[in-house]
C-alpha cells in the first residue's frame, strides 16, 4: 500500500548526531547487561516467551540447539531406485527450474538401454543452493527429494559445498507402477530384480503437488488449513 515519506529536513537537535548516539548507547548497553545478568527463556517458541520477565535470546551454541519446525525439509538427496541406481532420468528440469543455477549435470546412455537416460554427472553447489524446493517440484520422476532434514555441515574448504552424485545418492529406495523401466523393461536390470521391482511398486500420489507425497512430515496444504483456522489466511 502507498505510504507517505517523510522528506522534512533534519532538525537542530538531529544536526548534531550526540542525542542519537546516546540513545543507541542506551539500547546497546540494555541488551549487554540482560545477556550478562539474566538467563535464556528455555521456551523454543519465541512467542509464547514471557516477555515481562527476560528477552534474552542468545543460544548457547551447541550445548543449546534449537529444534527444527516440522516444516523444515533439510538438503537435498537423490532418491534411489531398488536396484541402488537414481531415478534422475537427467533431462534437466531441476536445473532449468532453478533460479540460483547451482545444479549441473551431464547426461548419460546406458550401453544396452539406448532408451534410457541417467546422470554421467550431478552436482549441487549448495553454497549458492537458496532452498528454495522448485527442484523438488519441477521433477518429473521423484528423482530428488529435500526431506533429509539435515542443513548444511560447516567447512573450511569452499570445494566441500559442492555435493555430487555420490554425496546425494541416499535414503529409501523408490519405485513408482509408472515408472518406464518397470513397464517397459530394461536391459541393464535383472529379470528377478525387475519383478522384484514391480511388486514393491507402487501407484504415484495423486496429490503429487504436495509435499506430503514426497516429504514425510511436512504439507504445504496441511499448514495452510492450520493457518486458517487460526485466523491467519484471511
Amino acid at each position: 500500500m502507498p505510504y507517505t515519506v517523510d522528506n522534512r529536513p533534519a532538525n537542530f537537535r538531529e544536526q548534531m548526531y550526540f542525542p542519537e548516539i546516546l540513545q543507541g548507547l542506551k539500547i546497546a548497553a540494555r541488551h549487554f547487561f540482560k545477556n550478562l545478568f539474566f538467563s535464556r527463556d528455555a521456551n523454543p517458541d519465541f512467542l509464547e516467551r514471557d516477555r515481562s520477565l527476560n528477552w534474552v535470546a542468545t543460544l548457547q551454541y551447541p550445548e543449546e540447539r534449537v529444534t527444527y519446525p516440522p516444516g523444515y525439509r533439510g538438503l537435498h538427496r537423490l532418491v534411489p531406485r531398488e536396484d541402488g541406481k537414481p531415478r534422475c532420468v537427467a533431462c534437466y528440469m531441476c536445473a532449468t527450474a532453478c533460479p540460483a543455477q547451482c545444479i549441473y549435470i551431464e547426461a548419460g546412455e546406458y550401453a544396452d538401454d539406448p532408451v534410457e537416460k541417467y546422470p554421467v554427472k550431478f552436482v549441487i553447489d549448495e553454497m549458492r543452493c537458496i532452498v528454495c524446493g522448485f527442484c523438488v517440484e519441477a521433477c518429473p520422476k521423484d528423482a530428488i527429494r529435500m526431506d533429509s532434514g539435515e542443513h548444511a555441515p560447516p567447512s573450511y574448504d569452499r570445494a566441500a559445498q559442492i555435493w555430487d552424485e555420490q554425496r546425494l545418492l541416499r535414503g529409501p529406495p523408490i519405485s513408482y507402477q509408472n515408472d518406464p523401466w518397470l513397464r517397459r523393461g530394461s536391459p541393464s536390470i535383472s529379470p528377478e530384480k525387475l519383478e522384484e521391482m514391480r511388486a514393491r511398486a507402487r501407484p504415484f500420489p495423486t496429490v503429487a503437488t504436495d509435499e506430503a507425497s514426497q516429504t514425510p512430515g511436512f504439507s504445504v496444504r496441511a499448514l495452510a488449513q492450520e493457518a486458517k483456522e487460526r485466523g491467519e489466511g484471511r
